[in-house]
């Protein structure tokens, strides 16, 4: 007996059962807790179908597409099949695991009736949905493709079984979903619960799809991921061409005038072999330019013209261009034109510049000077106050400005503007002119004199006519005038808005002889040269002779300037021989004038003294260091010591220089200038106390000797052992010849071989020593000394001629 019969048998029980469970109302009645639902489930996975009954007790079982699978819980036959839970809790729900195709059907929970006649139930169909996962898709045209730009062309991508059918996507190399163009086909397989999904796309490929990867995205709702396959496409393509100025422009893109430009053309292509040709306004550029051009002296001509670059390769060709922008300065095309108007009428003036950029034009009045348009057509009603001269500018920045002059004429009748007296000299050709303001040009000029015209026949005159900008200028010319020839001429002047007249008288000009002219000329010549020359003779006597004192202050400031800048001087030495003396001075501080100490007239000699080391002199040794000195043989007795300065005790030598008489301007030995120069000292004198009269209350030019006979030393001044205090005006004292006493020998200075220090307090001192001729003395004998000059430069030590002796262990090392 089949399980169906069990099955029938049991409903047949229930069933009378239930016929005697009426007699009995206590029965309880079989009834569903949870039911079957609708359910999806993908294959592979766990499916579980609920069905709980409340007072089960008949037989329960589960039947698919009303065939049953069994009552008991293991349902044997359906290996995924099995019914979980307990009778305890009245759980008989369905698992099935692992789902598979043939699962999907509807199921039904069922009861039968009780043994006590309960009634049977059963629940509701629930279908079990199947889903099934599509294979992997594939794209028919493989992985990888080779078409040409422009050429279209159809991808196809299939996926097979799945259930639903495969949704298929396109994306591109740029992750862009594609939706247009695409065929979506979809297959039923024989099985008739599965599919095969088809998706055509319809491609025209780009120079942007080279080497990129077109994607097929496959998937159902049998899983989440999608599953993809891909295809690289290489495109053929034409040259992308890209034309640009590499140099030679502005940063604004401007390409000034008369400059170079390069032109660059990059070309982009697959395959890369191409070829490049340049043309310029359609005309092919003669050269062999690949990827360069170079235009030398770009003219104003090639402003916007069109360069283009061609580049062919096995595809095809591509062109691009660039339109070249020239900057140039302004330039006329039309200049304004002068123009002819009458009262009332309205007249245009045009100013037509060419420039890049456009030019600034600018119109000016020149009566008025101020801009009045900046229009290039300027536009004017003629009357008084419009007529006249206009002048049009255009600019261009960077570029000069450029201008023209119009002008515009009011008409009317002619005005004569020529002098009314004009000259000839008899015997020559003359010429009266008649000149005549006239717009329009005048019709008629008509020459008259003695009340007759002119005639053009006389072979005495001629009529020459220059027409002007505003007018004529009409010439007569008299052929060798003669005296019958001058008097009134009338000269008539007519336009069509009317005439003017005028009287030229016509005079006689004496003509003055040529010869005369031309010697005038020539005498005043020579008397400019002669003043000239007189001029400066007299400024070259008068240079020739400076005064005693400006010399002296000259002499003086060249010497300190020498001290000052260096101790290796560019010297003279004069070399004053005397009957008895033999004096050595600096030629800058030499003072014309000066006498040797015998009153004898001196013979001067100027010698020339190298920068540095020993000088020969005539046989004499002249040394400026003392390791340049090798000291001589001396004798015993004499008086010749060579230059040198013999030691002496001077603090026992020393006398207070002898105050000499005053000196009053009733002197007769003074010259003019001494007098009026002590007149003012003494004045000086009375008004401030001759017992505090300082030396620096004097004059500050007081000539040599002043200062010692009004009793005062100018040696004990701060200022006369400093040369650079000093006052180059004050001299310094005369020795003291009336007491042949040596004066105080200077303090002790240091000595350098690379330089002598000297100052004018030494070398006055100095001076004042050997400057005085002492044969006899208060402490003794003193030989003889030879004078050196009163100069703060005198650094030399030159031996005398005559011969002096000095005992030996006295000598002073020289100054």
């Amino acid at each position: 007996m089949t399980s169906s019969h069990k099955f029938l048998l049991l409903l047949l029980r229930i069933a009378m059962m239930s016929l005697s469970g009426m007699a009995s109302p206590m029965l309880k009645e079989q009834k569903f807790a949870m039911e079957p639902q609708d359910q999806t489930a993908v294959v592979g996975s766990r499916v579980t179908l609920p069905c709980r009954v409340i007072d089960k007790s008949g037989i329960l079982q589960w039947t698919k597409d009303d065939f049953g699978l069994g009552t008991h819980r293991n349902l044997t036959g359906f290996d995924r099949y099995s019914m979980i839970g307990s009778d305890e809790e009245g759980d008989f729900s369905l698992e099935i695991y692992p789902v598979m195709l043939e699962d999907d059907a509807k199921y039904q929970c069922q009861v039968l009736p009780g043994p006590l006649g309960q009634l049977g139930i059963r629940s509701h169909f629930a279908t079990l949905t199947v889903l099934v996962p599509p294979e992997p898709p594939k794209i028919v045209q493989g992985d990888y493709l080779v078409t040409t730009e422009d050429r279209e062309i159809e991808l196809e991508c299939i996926s097979h079984g799945g259930k639903p059918a495969a949704e298929i996507t396109w994306i591109d190399g740029m992750g862009n979903v594609l939706t247009e163009g695409i065929e979506y086909i979809v297959e039923e397989l024989s099985d008739g619960r599965r599919f095969t999904a088809k998706s055509i796309l319809k491609l025209t490929p780009r120079k942007d799809h080279h080497n990129t990867s077109f994607t097929c995205q496959a998937q159902n709702t049998a899983e989440r991921t999608h599953r993809s396959a891909k295809l690289k496409l290489e495109v053929k393509y034409a040259p992308k061409v890209t034309v640009s100025i590499i140099s030679g422009a502005s940063p604004n893109g401007r390409i000034p005038e008369g400059a170079d430009v390069r032109m660059g053309c990059k070309a982009d292509a697959n395959p890369p072999d191409v070829t490049y040709r340049w043309f310029i306004n359609d005309e092919q550029v003669i050269g062999d330019y690949t990827t360069e051009m170079i235009m030398h002296n770009i003219t104003r001509k090639y402003h916007d013209s069109i360069v283009k670059c061609e580049v062919h390769n096995a595809v095809g060709k591509s062109e691009e261009s660039e339109t070249l922008d020239v900057s140039y300065g302004p330039q006329f095309r039309s200049r304004p034109k002068t123009t002819q108007a009458d009262t009332g009428s309205s007249i245009t003036l045009s100013c037509d510049v060419d420039g890049n950029p456009s030019p600034d034009i600018a119109w000016f009045h020149k009566d008025h000077r101020k801009k009045i348009s900046t229009s290039p057509n300027l536009t004017l009603v003629v009357d008084e106050s419009t007529a006249g001269k206009y002048f049009c500018t255009a600019h261009v920045p960077g570029y000069p400005e450029i201008g023209a002059e119009a002008s515009i004429y009011l008409k009317g009748p002619p005005a004569i503007v020529s002098h009314k007296t004009q000259f000839g000299i008899e015997g020559d050709n003359v010429r009266v002119e008649c000149t005549a303001f006239s717009i329009p040009a005048p019709e008629r000029v008509v020459w008259t004199f003695n009340g007759q015209e002119v005639d053009l026949h006389d072979q005495d005159y001629s009529i020459l006519e220059d027409p002007l900008p505003e007018g004529i200028k009409s010439t007569l010319i008299i052929r060798e005038s003669q005296e019958r020839h001058f008097g009134m001429y009338n000269c008539s002047v007519s336009n069509p808005y009317g005439s003017d007249v005028v009287e030229i008288n016509l005079m006689p000009q004496k003509s003055f002889p040529l010869l005369i002219i031309i010697i005038g000329g020539v005498l005043l010549v020579v008397i400019v040269i002669v003043i000239i020359m007189i001029i400066f003779l007299c400024q070259r006597q008068s240079a020739k002779k400076p005064s005693r004192e400006g010399d002296t202050n000259t002499m003086e400031k060249q010497c300190k300037e020498s001290d000052r800048s260096s101790n290796i001087s560019d010297l003279k030495l004069d070399l004053r021989t005397g009957s008895s003396n033999s004096n050595v001075h600096c030629d800058l501080d030499y003072i014309p004038g000066a006498e040797s100490e015998t009153g004898s007239e001196s013979v001067i000699t100027r010698i020339g003294v190298p920068l540095a080391g020993p000088v020969n002199l005539s046989g004499q040794d002249v040394y400026r260091y003392s390791a340049d000195y090798t000291e001589p043989s001396f004798p015993k007795d004499g008086h010749n010591n060579n230059g040198y300065v013999p030691y002496v005790d001077y603090s026992r030598d020393y006398n207070p220089p002898m105050m000499q008489p005053p000196i009053t301007s009733m002197d007769p030995t003074i010259n003019q200038s001494t007098r009026l120069q002590l007149n003012s000292l003494q004045s000086h004198q009375l008004s401030s106390g001759a017992n505090s009269m300082q030396l620096n209350d004097m004059p500050t030019s007081i000539p040599n000797g002043i200062l010692p006979s009004l009793g005062i030393d100018p040696r004990f001044s701060a200022t006369y052992g400093n040369p650079y205090l000093r006052s180059s005006s004050v001299g310094l004292p005369t020795p003291n010849t009336a007491n042949p006493v040596a004066t105080p020998a200077p303090p002790p200075y240091s000595r350098d071989n690379s330089r002598i220090v000297s100052s004018s307090a030494m070398m006055t001192a100095s001076a004042n020593v050997v400057n005085s001729v002492m044969a006899t003395g208060s402490n003794g004998s003193i030989p003889q000394m030879t004078r050196l000059p009163n100069s703060p430069t005198s650094q030399y030590i030159i031996p005398t001629s005559n011969a002096t002796t000095i005992k030996r262990g006295t000598m002073a090392t020289h100054v």
